[in-house]
């Protein structure tokens, strides 16, 4: 069994967070990966369908956290083909835990994978170069190990955030591997804009919904540090700096959970060393805007992959993005959706919608 509690040694960041430079930082953190380990189960606990979760060993060693969803009370003709499985990628931050509101819908007719990316969650947690094409390479990399590791032909790869930006650099590298691809209020497609300051596009639209002040707090940091420094530089105080900037979180699952559940798992996931994140930073401009943005590349994703781009209508992330990448794929099957009284966490804020569409969408493949 193991311990309730237990405290962790604090680890430096990168050479700007060590040294002189956080001598006054707290000692040590209230986290550990058996922490993270044990806030994920009382999540998990919540599906009804068969579940399998287990770690994905790749060929170089690393180990993806694994989870596939399976409705076994369905019976299948003998003579019927398998139905394609749906692939989840999470975002920035995030884990598997994140898509317990949609897990047991969209395994109804078909078996669901979620894992934790390479640097995130449980997963392993290597270095990862400071060049962005090669730490993109690096997350793209482990994707398809993993599936060459699982030993699925082809998926429908749903990315959500930053899983949107590395499902479509994985789906212009293994296009024959997707089926159809599903982006979710996905991050780094446009260009970082010249000047800022504009409230409003050449057409005269309305500026979209200013991002939340969490994004703003870490976005103040992250020319400096990690982007989630600050969580682990807080010390014994850092649950309660999530709880205060991610309350939304607690209120998204308040019906699951009538404690902290969600806002420890967040921040167990991104309290231990970090990996992932320091990736993230290498191919990120800020928090908004990828160094080699998605915009430019879409245009080698096929003309027969089918791209749905799924949006909260009051996501401070702009759903404009979708209309070009209508725009630049021409005739071939792109859909740009939004989901009305949902912000960036689509699929949390108004998950029975998010599962309809997705199911959907999944029907259409097969």
């Amino acid at each position: 069994m193991e311990p309730a509690t237990t405290t962790a040694p604090m680890q430096t960041d990168s050479p700007t967070e060590s040294n002189s430079i956080c001598n006054w930082w707290p000692s040590w953190r209230p986290t550990s990966m058996s922490l993270l380990k044990t806030t994920e189960s009382k999540i998990l606990a919540c599906i009804q369908n068969d579940l399998w979760a287990r770690f994905v060993t790749l060929s170089n060693q690393d180990r993806i956290w694994t989870l596939t969803v399976t409705n076994k009370t369905v019976r299948k003709p003998a003579e019927q083909a398998p139905k394609t499985p749906l692939v989840m990628v999470h975002g920035f931050g995030g884990g598997v835990g994140l898509w317990i509101r949609n897990l047991d819908a969209l395994s109804r007719s078909r078996p669901v994978y979620a894992f934790d990316l390479l640097g995130f969650g449980r997963s392993s947690r290597p270095a990862f170069p400071s060049d962005a094409a090669k730490a993109e390479e690096q997350f793209v990399d482990s994707i398809e190990q993993w599936r060459q590791s699982v030993g699925l032909e082809n998926m429908i790869l749903l990315g959500h955030s930053l899983g949107g930006y590395l499902a479509t650099s994985y789906a212009i590298q293994y296009p024959s591997r997707v089926s159809h691809l599903i982006l979710v209020d996905p991050w780094g497609f446009p260009e970082r804009p010249k000047s800022q300051t504009q409230t409003q596009d050449d057409e005269g639209q309305a500026k979209r919904q200013s991002p939340p002040r969490w994004v703003k707090a870490i976005a103040s940091v992250v020319s400096l540090f990690n982007p989630l420094a600050v969580i682990r530089a807080a010390g014994p105080w850092g649950p309660g700096l999530v709880n205060r900037f991610r309350p939304d979180f607690k209120r998204k699952f308040e019906d699951l959970f009538e404690d902290d559940t969600m806002t420890q798992y967040i921040y167990h996931c991104n309290a231990q060393t970090p990996s992932g994140e320091v990736g993230f930073r290498a191919m990120a401009e800020s928090l908004g805007w990828a160094k080699k943005p998605m915009l430019e590349r879409v245009s080698q994703l096929p003309p027969s992959m089918p791209v749905t781009m799924l949006y909260g209508a009051q996501s401070w992330v702009d759903s404009s993005s979708g209309d070009r990448v209508e725009q630049i794929r021409g005739q071939a099957h792109t859909r740009v959706l939004l989901i009305n009284e949902a912000s960036h966490h689509v699929y949390a804020d108004q998950p029975e919608e998010f599962n309809r569409v997705v199911n959907k969408i999944c029907k259409t493949v097969n």
